[in-house]
């Protein structure tokens, strides 16, 4: 059975960006609310493209920091970014890595603190 559409729909459902980059900073995927919140950048169309136009030099920099540590060990896999206080959230840069514990990329991850208002299992 294959699984990418699956991850790929678990992804897409998100109500927070995902933006999957590969080892040298590539844009390789963005989830549906991503190329939303990007647009102004070119949405869809940063996909293919290196992360460092879409940044700061100095957040680049942290970024390539980010992967060298990545790199040293499988167990370096999970960095607090920094706190979005407009929507309560945190993000995180998270390595992703293949069947043989090898870095090949790297994602953000937004966890949100404000807790959910709706009802449980509402649906509109």
């Amino acid at each position: 059975m294959e699984i990418l559409p699956y991850l790929k729909g678990l992804v897409d459902a998100r109500k927070s960006p995902v933006v999957i980059c590969d080892a040298e900073s590539r844009i390789v995927f963005m989830n549906k609310f991503a190329v939303g919140k990007y647009e102004k950048y070119g949405g869809e169309k940063m996909i293919g493209q290196l992360l460092m136009n879409y940044c700061s030099i100095e957040d680049y920099s942290k970024v390539s920091m980010l992967v060298e540590w990545f790199k040293e060990s499988k167990d370096n896999n999970i960095v607090f970014s920094h706190h979005e206080s407009d929507t309560n959230g945190d993000v995180y840069i998270v390595a992703i890595r293949d069947q043989n514990d090898e870095f090949i990329g790297f994602a953000s991850a937004h966890e949100q603190r404000t807790p959910e208002t709706s009802e449980p299992y509402h649906v509109d």
